[in-house]
């Protein structure tokens, strides 16, 4: 009973990541348009900020978008096999959008803890 208790209490602590394919030249919205329209689930989205771990886990790269409710945008690319941190305010949209009609694979994880961060990316130019 004791280590039934000990892993209940431990799994909240752990953030598992959410794996993704976009084809055809898709996008898709991972988060910030609301209840049934986002990919995945933000844990965090309810702090002033978050930050989301997304690796490309497939052969091409793929673009990552955010929108500001300003309709600000900045966005990245990430190569194949590369891992970038994303600064999500709690009003933002994420997306990820394909750039060719080939697969692309991506791993996305949410996260309040900047020990877990590798650096960010350099910008698009």
């Amino acid at each position: 009973m004791k280590k039934l208790l000990q892993l209940l209490l431990f799994i909240p602590l752990v953030s598992f990541g959410q794996t993704f394919e976009l084809t055809n030249g898709q996008s898709m919205c991972m988060i910030g348009k609301g209840e049934g329209q986002d990919a995945t689930i933000n844990p965090y989205s309810n702090k002033e900020f978050s930050y989301a771990l997304i690796e490309n886990i497939g052969t091409v790269e793929f673009n990552i978008r955010v929108e500001s409710i300003d309709k600000e945008i900045r966005e990245f690319i990430i190569k194949p096999y590369d891992k970038v941190v994303i600064k999500l305010y709690r009003a933002e949209i994420l997306y990820l959008d394909s750039l060719t009609l080939d697969k692309a694979e991506a791993k996305i994880m949410y996260t309040i803890n900047e020990n877990e961060l590798p650096p960010p990316p350099p910008p698009v130019e």
